[in-house]
């Protein structure tokens, strides 16, 4: 069953369904090379101990019509950069999937909203979790989409959620620790917006 979650102009609301009913755990991460060539698989977990293994990953940034963009703080139980404030959703395509087939299957899973992905760039990051010492290194393909829904989280997943504007995260909003790679996505993410002509209309559930 899933749960509500209240919707607000700005600041935090709460995480919703406490299941993971739906979510589609990939145990395995594609592995790449600098020039963004395939070059195998590997264990996710593995593949994020150090020194960290170049693999593909996507970030998800969700804007409401008012300009708004959906962001979340990582659940506890996360096995690295847990209650971190990053972008709406992120995670890593599975072999042989599509990145904007992953990338909306995974926006469903984990916050029950479909919406139109539209890729609009790419950039690589190495990062280090001080908490855990797992070490994310990938090659992050950003998209953006538009909704108006309201979010219905699995709390598994979500600690939070809010609704900022681009600038007050830029200003660094809201306070607590951000993810390492949310500026650099998001700049990605507002470039690629700008250009682009059909950011992710809601699609009917």
């Amino acid at each position: 069953m899933r749960g509500s979650v209240g919707d607000v102009a700005d600041g935090s609301v709460g995480a919703g369904r406490d299941a993971t009913a739906g979510l589609v755990e990939r145990p395995v991460v594609v592995l790449v090379d600098d020039q963004a060539s395939v070059v195998g698989v590997a264990d996710k977990l593995s593949a994020h101990e150090p020194p960290g293994r170049l693999h593909l990953a996507f970030s998800v940034f969700l804007y409401r019509s008012d300009g708004r963009l959906l962001l979340q703080r990582r659940a506890a139980s996360k096995y690295h950069f847990p209650l971190h404030w990053a972008n709406a959703c992120c995670s890593h395509p599975g072999p042989g999937e599509e990145i904007v087939e992953s990338a909306q299957r995974r926006v469903l899973e984990e916050l029950g909203l479909s919406c139109t992905l539209v890729p609009v760039g790419r950039f690589t990051y190495r990062a280090v979790c001080p908490a855990s010492g797992r070490v994310e290194h990938e090659l992050d393909h950003v998209l953006v989409g538009t909704t108006d829904a309201t979010p219905e989280p699995l709390a598994s997943e979500v600690a939070e959620l809010c609704w900022l504007l681009p600038s007050e995260v830029v200003d660094g909003s809201p306070a607590g620790e951000h993810a390492p790679w949310l500026a650099e996505a998001l700049a990605v993410a507002e470039s690629g917006r700008a250009r682009a002509t059909d950011v992710g209309r809601p699609r009917a559930r």
